[in-house]
């Protein structure tokens, strides 16, 4: 059974006992408590945590990095500190995280943002025994992924013509929106005839999209494509394409990142033309890693030390359905603990998927 309480999720329902002898994690969500997809994340995680016997103590940041470190604070030096802190690094808060580490026995993973290449050089990994690495998506082929069939979807370009395009990105401060980026210039790259007219950062919001899309949308009265690097964003600049009395789908094509029930519907309604999820599982298969480190297993020689999975594909209609059937029940079905190294052969890898998801 979930119970929220002061921002925070707990599982309850385990006997004292069991609760006093579980290995303990807290997550530092950087997300809001009301944002479908850090909910739907924190979900899987729960249902892992769940599956593997652990507890599992969530904290939203509701988007204010002072927030997570804080909270970071309390958990690595307050009277009930976990066995295991996981941390995001949204807005390159990690550093300061594993700063405040230091000293203490609690063993640190970070997921969906890692240190960024020249973090990890000032950092000197090897100054913080207790971090046990990154497992991030692979976010560059997800941002590539979803205007490549963006552009499939639209069908062929015939020659001497050009498309207008324009793009949302994410926080300009944050891995995952870089990378996402970079997949979608390596896209452009091989699409001359496709023009970026103009890219902006949208924060993650429908509402800051749906704004600057009213002006972009007048200022590119022609453009055929939008890339958007999540669902928000999508959802707010399809809004701003019909208050300017246009279609999305038909007039102008558009595509997303994420799996929250608003855009999967707009997926199967047809308003939405491209979608690629998958990284929202990042965290339940954090769940996975920590379960076996606890339980002694060295996790380096399953994978390395950081981990980039391929957890993005694209999402056509009955996909769309399937995940859409299963809003708000993340997880379900999926055997967290057959996915344990425990006992498994030394070349063992772990096979975190989405097909574990969508089976």
């Amino acid at each position: 059974m979930l119970k929220v309480l002061c921002g925070c999720v707990w599982w309850v329902g385990m006997t004292f006992g069991a609760m006093a002898h579980a290995t303990s994690v807290v997550f530092l969500n950087p997300g809001m408590s009301t944002e479908a997809f850090w909910v739907s994340y924190a979900q899987f995680m729960q249902a892992a945590a769940k599956d593997l016997g652990l507890d599992l103590r969530v904290r939203y940041s509701e988007r204010d990095p002072q927030n997570t470190l804080q909270q970071a604070r309390e958990a690595l030096q307050g009277p009930q500190r976990p066995d295991y802190l996981v941390l995001v690094n949204e807005q390159y808060i990690a550093p300061q995280i594993l700063r405040m580490a230091q000293g203490s026995t609690v063993k640190l993973l970070i997921v969906n943002n890692a240190l960024t290449p020249d973090q990890a050089q000032l950092l000197d990994a090897g100054k913080y025994p207790n971090l046990l690495g990154s497992m991030v998506a692979n976010d560059e082929e997800g941002g590539y992924l979803m205007f490549t069939e963006l552009l499939r979807q639209y069908g062929p370009v015939p020659a001497g013509t050009t498309l207008d395009v324009l793009a949302f990105s994410g926080a300009k401060n944050t891995p995952t929106a870089q990378l996402r980026e970079q997949g979608l210039q390596r896209a452009l790259r091989e699409h001359p005839q496709v023009h970026l007219r103009q890219l902006v950062y949208g924060e993650w919001k429908r509402e800051r999209a749906f704004e600057q899309a009213i002006q972009m949308f007048k200022r590119y009265p022609r453009t055929a494509l939008v890339w958007s690097a999540n669902d928000e964003m999508a959802l707010g600049a399809m809004q701003a394409l019909k208050a300017s009395g246009r279609t999305p789908g038909k007039d102008v094509l558009f595509s997303a990142v994420n799996s929250s029930p608003d855009v999967l519907r707009a997926r199967l309604d047809g308003q939405l033309s491209a979608l690629v999820a998958g990284h929202f599982t990042v965290g339940g298969w954090a769940m996975v890693l920590l379960h076996d480190d606890a339980r002694g297993v060295d996790i380096q020689r399953h994978g390395g030390r950081e981990r980039q999975v391929k957890l993005f594909q694209v999402i056509a209609e009955p996909q769309a359905q399937r995940l859409l059937d299963r809003a708000g029940r993340e997880g379900e079905g999926v055997d967290f603990r057959a996915l344990s190294a425990q006992g498994k052969p030394a070349a063992y890898q772990y096979p975190f998927s989405m097909q574990s998801v969508l089976h």
